[in-house]
């Protein structure tokens, strides 16, 4: 074994799958100096993880990517649920983009990762390394003390202020603090069916809820399809994986027999979740952190969250000389939220797997009732049973509204905003990487005085006007916009018109306030933002003329 010499960074990342490229892109696109390693020589190129949904497509957006992502997906598909027969008994075709994206898009995994690994070039703060091993680890006060196993087999020392395990289900580095994965496997065992063309025109896709054998088929770019079917009891997975069996599966579902199958393989999916995301300098994230059943298309985008939350944690940690209330809050609001997605993954599993004819009958004529009262036939038709991103802990200070009416500690909604001349954009493409206080009313301008202006912006927030659709903004000492797409006027948000929201760098609202009494804020401030530049305090005004022009 030869040594060479020790490596240093900020920032070390294991695993270069989709949550790990992404924490390194963010990071990157923050300045971080950052090592991302992978001990395979190349990325995964089975197509694994088929939708994105809108959330990841926001922290996408947030790494300057979502338009070269949205490019390789098939945008905005539903599903469908068909009974024995055929017969569509439930239909989810979700219109709404409250978070500026479709809820649904599909994709190819390797393609996404390709993506994310060439966008890595953009940096020059980040640093990755293929056919790069870790082997073992140690910490202190101070830094992650990590020995990495280089392509040639020469061992280097590489010191980080940080370690984050992307390193996926079976992670080294969880196992080797002692952390524990909690929760269940499923028994059934599934085979996937990934097809080079499809006949089959249906644009959405189509769950066949069949108590003899369940099935998913999905959408895929460039023509391309999934199944997946459900084993019965005795079939094994080397009968399963033989052309013969595959083909008949295929011919009892639609017209795709006969198609060039790219790869055929079964899995047993998990529903389990690690006893602890955090121990002091390392943190784990993606499936290192939880696995999820495919139900619900939840497991990749629940990791590309972990990255989202945790990116810019890091980047402020760095700065700070008291930054554990900053990296603590990372355990304190993502497990509950991605349990949530995990056990919708499990309620999903339910409905597409009837245990018997009754109980598929018992579904089936559930799903009709819904039909006959519009607000519960809207709650399943427009996915509104995904539980929303929010949080109950963590860096959020709540405005004493009931659970059901607050906006603090939800991811705030991006609407297309409207500029004086009416220039129209996403929302997060005029807020800057930075704590955002955001005056929301019908004179913005009015709603600050001069030295509450001063002190937040001197705290490192930027402050954004926006007015309701029907008012159109005024020139002031900020930029002020204006809710074209009419979010902002609905409930819960249309409570909120004479408030200062406070906004953290993913987005979330951390507090909000009556305007006048705005420096309230101030505290906030400073616990989210411990990065001080010239940039941060001059930054009041922002010039229409530089913002971009929606696409």
């Amino acid at each position: 074994m030869t040594r060479q010499s020790s490596l240093s960074t900020d920032v070390l990342i294991v695993g270069a799958g989709p949550t790990g490229l992404l924490l390194a892109n963010m990071l990157g696109k923050m300045g971080v100096e950052t090592l991302l390693i992978e001990k395979q020589d190349d990325i995964v190129r089975e197509p694994r993880a088929v939708s994105i949904d809108d959330e990841s497509l926001r922290a996408l957006q947030s790494a300057g990517l979502d338009q070269d992502v949205s490019d390789i997906c098939v945008r905005g598909y539903g599903s469908m649920y068909r009974g024995p027969g055929g017969r569509v008994f439930a239909s989810v075709k979700p219109f709404a983009k409250e978070f500026g994206f479709e809820k649904r898009n599909a994709f190819q995994q390797p393609e996404f990762v390709d993506l994310l690994r060439r966008a890595l070039g953009r940096f020059d703060s980040v640093t990755n390394l293929f056919s790069t091993a870790l082997t073992g680890f140690s910490q202190d006060t101070d830094c992650v003390t990590a020995e990495i196993t280089m392509p040639d087999g020469t061992v280097r020392t590489t010191r980080a202020r940080y370690l984050v395990a992307c390193d996926g289900g079976r992670s080294f580095v969880r196992k080797s603090l002692g952390i524990k994965m909690v929760g269940s496997t499923f028994e059934e065992p599934w085979l996937i069916i990934d097809l080079e063309s499809t006949r089959n025109r249906c644009f959405h896709t189509e769950v066949f809820c069949w108590p003899s054998r369940s099935c998913i088929t999905l959408p895929g770019p460039g023509g391309i399809r999934r199944y997946e079917f459900k084993l019965n009891p005795g079939e094994t997975a080397e009968q399963a994986e033989t052309p013969q069996f595959v083909r008949k599966l295929l011919l009892s579902v639609g017209p795709d027999a006969d198609e060039p199958v790219r790869r055929r393989q079964v899995y047993t999916f998990h529903a389990r979740m690690a006893e602890r995301w955090r121990d002091r300098r390392v943190f784990l994230a993606g499936d290192a952190a939880h696995l999820t059943p495919p139900f619900a298309g939840q497991g990749m985008n629940s990791g590309l969250r972990d990255a989202h939350n945790l990116a810019w944690k890091l980047h402020e940690a760095l700065h700070s000389s008291t930054p554990d209330t900053l990296l603590c809050s990372y355990e304190q609001e993502r497990p509950p939220h991605a349990w949530q997605m995990i056990m919708l993954a499990m309620r999903m599993g339910r409905v597409m797997m009837p245990s018997s004819r009754i109980t598929g009958a018992l579904i089936r004529g559930a799903f009709q009732a819904l039909k006959i009262y519009r607000p519960a036939r809207d709650y399943f038709a427009q996915m509104k049973y995904k539980p929303k991103p929010r949080f109950h802990d963590g860096l959020i200070w709540p405005d004493g509204r009931s659970r059901n009416s607050t906006l603090v500690g939800r991811m705030f909604p991006q609407p297309v905003v409207a500029t004086r001349d009416d220039r129209r954009m996403l929302l997060d493409n005029v807020l800057p990487d930075q704590p955002v206080v955001l005056l929301f009313g019908t004179t913005p301008e009015t709603m600050l005085s001069r030295k509450d202006l001063s002190a937040l912006m001197k705290a490192g927030a930027a402050i954004i006007g926006i007015t309701p659709e029907g008012v159109n903004p005024r020139q002031a000492d900020f930029i002020i916009l204006r809710d074209h797409s009419r979010m902002l006027s609905q409930p819960p948000y249309a409570a909120y018109q004479g408030q200062a929201l406070l906004l953290r760098r993913d987005r979330y609202v951390a507090a909000a306030i009556v305007a006048n009494h705005a420096s309230q804020l101030l505290p906030h401030i400073r616990r989210i933002r411990a990065i001080q530049t010239p940039s941060d305090i001059a930054q009041c005004i922002l010039e229409e003329e530089q913002l971009p022009v929606a696409k």
